[in-house]
């Protein structure tokens, strides 16, 4: 997500990848600015393979009727030689008042034009598709925190696997929970009401509520994770990490750092605190029957019996009982 360190009202801004929502955030970031500055600021756009010398000078003189003037080119990678040599010279040369905006997609087309721009001093904001998940999810906590509320890192993480990686129903979703939470606090319960369900479950949504004790709603979600395509072998491996990740968290010695559990059992640090709270109510018997009940769903699934369905089920009950015996 590209941040803004200088103010936006810079002579020339270079907008350059190809992640429309964030691309289209810098350029406003730049007419809502001389707005603030200027009411009466004159905003115009016009398409890179439009734009011809003569029409940026117009457009780059100051204006008879506002002291500011904004220009956007779209798609700078489709201008002219001779309009790229002339917006060189104006990143060189600005003139007062007058502010560009050139958004370009990303992409090796004009990149001998992109990087003449960056040398002459233009200032560039990134628009780079989030395509890890702990960018998005780093993205999703930043919405939320910009709409007023509170998300910690497991709810975030929740709120990407239930809508996904696209960048407007992320930030759609993060303004309405902020919004709607009590004091704008978004817990997983507060994303599970809102969006768990409206996307393919995954087979970690089954596991947390399997060691949770909450068998129902595992089976809920198991039911619903198979009909939208979940692989059976992938609840497994699930519940057995889960399971796993529990057995070694109750074996660890007292007083280790968060920091050197997490990497002894090979989950991200905030993952200790999420299985602290997993952990409560469970016994080394009953993780150990557990993980025997999985295993034996492990070879159902894989060609010891028929309904792979039924076998997955079967373990949920057997994990919820073992918990509370």
């Amino acid at each position: 997500m590209p941040t803004r360190t200088v103010d936006p009202l810079v002579p020339v801004t270079l907008v350059v990848g190809p992640e429309a929502l964030l691309s289209e955030r810098a350029v406003a970031a730049v007419a809502r600015a001389a707005r603030q500055a200027d009411a009466d600021s004159d905003i115009s756009e016009v398409a890179g393979a439009d734009l011809t010398p003569g029409s940026l000078a117009e457009h780059a003189s100051p204006s008879l009727f506002a002291t500011r003037r904004v220009l956007v080119v779209r798609d700078v990678q489709d201008v002219s030689d001779a309009v790229s040599e002339a917006l060189v010279a104006h990143v060189k040369s600005p003139v007062q008042d007058i502010h560009l905006v050139l958004v370009h997609p990303g992409g090796v087309k004009s990149k001998k034009t992109l990087d003449r721009l960056r040398k002459a001093g233009a200032h560039e904001v990134k628009a780079e598709r989030l395509t890890k998940p702990d960018d998005q999810v780093s993205f999703v906590r930043a919405e939320v925190r910009h709409a007023g509320g509170r998300i910690d890192e497991p709810a975030a993480r929740q709120l990407v696997d239930a809508v996904g990686g696209d960048l407007r129903g992320l930030a759609s979703a993060a303004s309405q929970l902020a919004s709607d939470a009590l004091d704008g606090i978004v817990d997983t319960d507060v994303v599970a009401t809102y969006f768990e369900g409206r996307a393919e479950v995954k087979g970690w949504v089954v596991a947390d509520r399997a060691v949770e004790g909450n068998t129902a709603q595992a089976v809920e979600q198991l039911r619903w994770a198979l009909q939208t395509g979940t692989d059976p072998v992938l609840v497994i491996g699930s519940l057995a990490t889960a399971l796993r990740a529990l057995a070694r968290l109750a074996g660890a010695a007292r007083g280790v750092r968060d920091a050197d559990l997490a990497r002894d059992i090979g989950v991200p640090p905030w993952k200790i605190r999420v299985l602290r709270g997993q952990l409560r109510g469970w016994t080394p018997t009953g993780l150990s029957q557990a993980i025997r009940a999985v295993a034996a769903a492990d070879l159902a699934v894989k060609g010891g019996a028929n309904d792979s369905t039924l076998a997955l089920t079967n373990a949920l009950v057997q994990i919820g009982q073992a918990r509370s015996s």
